[in-house]
């Protein structure tokens, strides 16, 4: 435990990254188990907490329990991924007797936003997100960039999504793929479908790819191996076959792994999944280092005439814990993202209710008590509900600056299901200069916005104390980067920081050798994969500087740095300018400046108060 000053340090810290609207409820619903967080600032989750399902008769039993826990906290905002098939307002779980309206637990909660997702959809979200750490290969192949990437995962069921990039950034799939017919791929797994027969008539992947699969899987074997052996839970086949090599549990978990395999193989096939196929749900994960030695990837090629075509696509179990309120987080976050104080268009609506006409307020209060009902029904239902003319109900929308009932209704529609995506859009050589200004800005603004949301605070943290106490500070860059660099260079030189700018290749070598503890270089670079910026990197390090990387976080130059400060947004920098990748590195040195500049805890207090009154961003 640290020290009453570095605790309140972080929480000053954290306080100043916190949403302004507070905290934000996230949850991932599965049949077995509920796992809850609260987000208190992009990319810091607290009161991580796992519930029981069967422990509960209900959602908002379930979500309230929770929340006792944290009855000082005034929610505003929430988002659910359930197990379950999302369509409208109403939801049914498929694989727990639970149902609810989406409207009746966001008034029951209080809340101004509730939405709503599958649960892989989320876990689909996330993995734009995930860190080499969060994951672990299994087999060969590597992921080809900005290709479809397809995920599944069993548990209690078997989820399936996948994720395609757009220019509009990503698009997730709302796949009830599980739910295909299970195809035996030998004698043994035909066996084991006709076990299954006994009891359905229809046998899916879900129905033997899953938890209770298992189950299915064990018993059958025993029965077709002629082995007496009891009933066993899917964790309990996990643990025997794993820590007590029992031969029909080891059986069970080989035969389980192989269908895995074909399952994954037929996604892949299946979306053109060249970003890699990944496996998450609670099963796989409790197998550990053994999965990557099962029969899972072999079985994944084994594809005829299309092995070649598998083999060079790359899969990957998620180790990360949590992972699907990662995504159901950045799904809350978009739906949010670009509304002064995340407003909702709900709260639109409630802030201008006082402006608005008195019957015109009657269709008001019916939009903020019964959303979907006014997004569903017609406009003489609406005008009935809220004992309204027709013209009062347009006249209404048109309060709001919306053109007619039809417009409100789209954009309505996207607040409350959180599908807004990220504006971006291409130039057309036929756009005038007021077409492309917007889409310029437009671009940009969304990439900024996007970047926000993908910091990482503890990286910014690492390289704010680097640069605070260095003894003297160096750039290198070259080309675009090096105007970045040169922003830097001014920055700190003002904040009586030694610092000094190599923007020539055949420099950087003679600058690094010159490097001493307690030195620190920031490299910049687009591509990170200079032949003779990594070699200086490496010079710098061996010599005891440390080295501070504004690049792909998955470039050369991010895996040799001490830190990594990283900038991934997409740009072909071979045949284009880099514009909003160069954007985005200059916020971060920003973000570095104002860091040094509130940083407390090294330097004389004169110099902190000098370095305080140079940022425009301070209240001074």
């Amino acid at each position: 435990m640290g020290s009453a000053g570095e605790l309140g340090k972080f929480a000053e810290k954290s306080a100043r990254s916190a949403f302004a609207d507070g905290p934000r409820l996230l949850a991932d619903i599965g049949a077995t188990h509920a796992r809850f967080a609260l987000q208190t600032a992009p990319g810091v989750f607290s009161a991580v907490r796992v519930l029981k399902c069967e422990d509960f008769e209900g959602i908002v039993p379930l979500l309230r329990h929770y929340l006792q826990d944290h009855s000082g906290i005034r929610l505003h905002h929430a988002a659910l991924a359930v197990a379950n098939p999302i369509s409208g307002d109403f939801v049914r779980m498929t694989n727990r007797d639970w149902q609810f309206s989406t409207d009746a637990v966001r008034r029951e909660l209080g809340l101004s936003t509730l939405l709503i997702v599958n649960d892989f959809t989320a876990l689909a979200m996330a993995i734009p997100g995930f860190a080499p750490a969060d994951l672990m290969q299994v087999g060969q192949g590597a992921p080809a960039p900005n290709a479809v990437v397809g995920v599944l995962g069993p548990g209690t069921g078997l989820g399936v999504s996948g994720v395609i990039p757009t220019a509009d950034g990503v698009v997730t799939l709302g796949s009830e793929g599980g739910h295909v017919n299970f195809a035996p791929a030998d004698e043994r797994e035909f066996a084991i479908l006709q076990t299954a027969w006994r009891e359905w008539q229809h046998v899916s992947n879900e129905r033997l790819i899953s938890g209770p699969g298992m189950e299915i899987i064990h018993r059958a074997l025993a029965e077709r191996n002629g082995v007496a052996a009891p009933a066993r839970k899917a964790a309990d086949i996990i643990a025997c076959a794993l820590d007590q090599q029992d031969p029909l549990c080891l059986e069970t978990l080989e035969c389980f792994c192989g269908m895995l395999g074909g399952a994954a193989a037929n996604l892949a096939v299946t979306l053109g999944a060249f970003g890699g196929i990944f496996i998450g749900g609670g099963i796989v994960p409790r197998m550990g280092e053994w999965f990557a030695s099962s029969p899972f990837r072999a079985r994944f090629e084994a594809k005829g005439r299309f092995s070649t075509y598998l083999a060079d696509i790359p899969t990957y179990v998620i180790t990360a814990p949590n992972p699907a309120l990662r995504g159901v987080a950045s799904i809350l976050a978009e739906h949010l993202r670009g509304r002064s104080g995340a407003n909702t268009l709900m709260e639109r609506v409630q802030q201008l209710r006082h402006t608005l006409s008195p019957a015109e307020q009657r269709v008001a209060a019916l939009v903020l008590e019964q959303p979907r009902l006014v997004l569903n029904e017609p406009i003489a239902e609406i005008a009935r509900l809220a004992d309204v003319s027709q013209p009062t109900v347009i006249r209404f929308c048109r309060s709001l600056g919306f053109q007619g009932l039809a417009d409100f209704k789209l954009k309505f529609a996207s607040s409350l299901t959180g599908s807004i995506p990220v504006r971006h859009s291409q130039v057309r050589f036929s756009d005038s200069t007021h077409d492309l200004s917007a889409k310029v800005i437009d671009n940009t603004v969304s990439a900024i916005l996007r970047f926000r949301d993908q910091l990482d605070v503890r990286a910014l943290d690492r390289a704010i104390e680097l640069v605070s106490r260095a003894r003297r500070v160096e750039f290198f860059a070259m080309g675009n980067s090096r105007a970045v660099a040169l922003d830097g260079q001014h920055k700190f030189f003002r904040f009586r920081i030694p610092t000094s700018l190599y923007g020539d290749s055949h420099l950087f070598r003679l600058a690094a050798e010159l490097l001493q503890p307690g030195d620190v270089v920031i490299a910049v670079s687009n591509s990170g994969s200079i032949a003779e910026l990594l070699e200086a990197v490496d010079i710098a390090r061996a010599a005891g500087a440390d080295v501070i990387a504004i690049s792909n976080s998955q470039s050369p130059l991010a895996r040799k740095a001490t830190v990594c400060l990283a900038v991934d947004h997409a740009e072909d920098s071979t045949s284009f300018l880099s514009m909003i990748s160069r954007i985005l590195q200059l916020l971060l040195i920003d973000i570095l400046a104002v860091g040094i500049s509130v940083d407390g805890q090294h330097g004389e207090a004169q110099d902190i108060e000098q370095r305080r009154l140079l940022i425009s961003h301070l209240d001074s």
